[in-house]
């Protein structure tokens, strides 16, 4: 078809035969033939030419944190028998741009590349693609669609800060003091107590000094140092946030502290508005949930410590929430029993009354306004309050 150039012409030839019918002059007559045969001779000629060409594409990473660059690889691949001459490519990232190039001259069997790189801003899932090929005759008065290729996905994680500390603790099993039936990598078993033998138990483990003093068959009941455990639960409530730059401080408090944890051999939990928490090993699905999530008016904060409660659990618990007011302070209540640690991330501009209340249950609070910089504020705050166990 004829391209914006084409169509101009044509417009044009289109007035020349109009001053030709008032004026009847001929020479206007001939300019308008001209005018109107030049694009449809390049329509006709793209289409006599039309060239094969493969677009494909690869992406640096597909999966990256906000304000990170990422590189996109453009290949072309030519599969006619001829040089293609004069081809444009054009690539969208969704939300983010459109990149174009152009090709003076593709020769037969012949492969191009061409690369441009997104800054990937802000969090989210983007539509990458199809990057689309048009191939246009010498003058460019027409243009053809001649390749497409396959639309990929671009996932920004959010923004993510480095933490240092944290408390050691241990999780809660009605059986051993333990977490879960998965052993730490710290490996090896801690005397716990003695049992009497029931069938079936190991061998191995008889304490015979007991079975000399009792003449009853006597067991030791291990204890195994299990993963210290943690929960991170991000309030989604629209209304404790001050602004969209509190909520998105959120949100990037919450992907540092579950980077944090993973990194530190936490065995972690999170939750953001799914129906079940999410283990923090599927670091990947974290991360893409935490690019996508939206606040919730209609969440109720109380029903998921509930259920979540419900679970078992252990550890330590992380709130990462806006204003802190008395609903989460209800849920810190809810879940401290199962919970020994409690550390609060606040992101408010003043500081609410119900910080307080956080205060005397033994929470360890870290507070920082829309926009600020959670790392620094929590090395002070963990320093102050676990100097001793940290973990960096």
């Amino acid at each position: 078809m004829p391209s914006a150039r084409g169509w101009a012409l044509l417009g044009a030839g289109c007035a020349f035969f109009v001053l030709w019918w008032a004026f009847g002059d001929p020479e206007l007559l001939l300019a308008g033939v001209f005018l109107v045969l030049a694009p449809l001779t390049a329509v006709a000629y793209v289409r006599l030419h039309s060239p094969r060409v493969r677009i494909s594409r690869r992406i640096g990473s597909p999966a990256v944190h906000d304000g990170d660059t990422t590189m996109v690889t453009l290949v072309v691949d030519n599969l006619t028998r001829r040089a293609v001459p004069h081809l444009s490519l054009l690539d969208e990232v969704e939300r983010l741009g459109v990149a174009g190039f152009e090709l003076a001259r593709l020769p037969r069997g012949e492969r191009a590349t061409a690369s441009y790189r997104v800054t990937c801003s802000p969090r989210g899932v983007y539509r990458v693609g199809p990057a689309r090929g048009h191939a246009a005759d010498p003058l460019g008065l027409a243009e053809l669609s001649v390749g497409e290729s396959s639309a990929d996905r671009l996932v920004v994680y959010p923004k993510i800060e480095t933490l240092s500390g944290f408390p050691r603790v241990r999780g809660r099993d009605p059986l051993v003091q333990a977490a879960r039936p998965e052993h730490s990598q710290r490996g090896g078993e801690d005397f716990y107590t003695l049992r009497e033998y029931q069938r079936g138990d190991d061998l191995r483990r008889i304490h015979w000094p007991s079975v000399a003093k009792t003449d009853e068959l006597m067991i030791r009941q291990l204890e195994t140092p299990w993963q210290s455990r943690a929960l991170v639960l991000l309030d989604i409530r629209d209304q404790v946030y001050e602004s969209a730059q509190a909520f998105e401080t959120a949100v990037s408090g919450a992907a540092s502290i579950v980077d944090h944890l993973v990194r530190s051999g936490f065995d972690a939990d999170f939750w953001a508005g799914e129906a079940n928490t999410l283990d923090a090993s599927r670091y990947a699905t974290i991360m893409e949930r935490l690019a996508v999530v939206r606040t919730d008016p209609a969440i109720d904060i109380r029903a998921v410590a509930t259920r979540i409660r419900h679970r078992g659990g252990g550890g330590a618990l992380i709130l990462v929430t806006g204003v802190a007011d008395r609903e989460m302070l209800a849920v810190q209540q809810l879940l401290s029993c199962d919970y020994g640690n409690t550390v609060l991330m606040s992101v408010s501009s003043t500081t609410p009354q119900t910080l307080i209340g956080f205060q005397r249950a033994g929470a360890a609070t870290v507070v920082v306004e829309p926009g600020g910089r959670w790392a620094p504020t929590w090395l002070k705050t963990m320093r102050s309050t676990w100097a001793d166990a940290s973990v960096s």
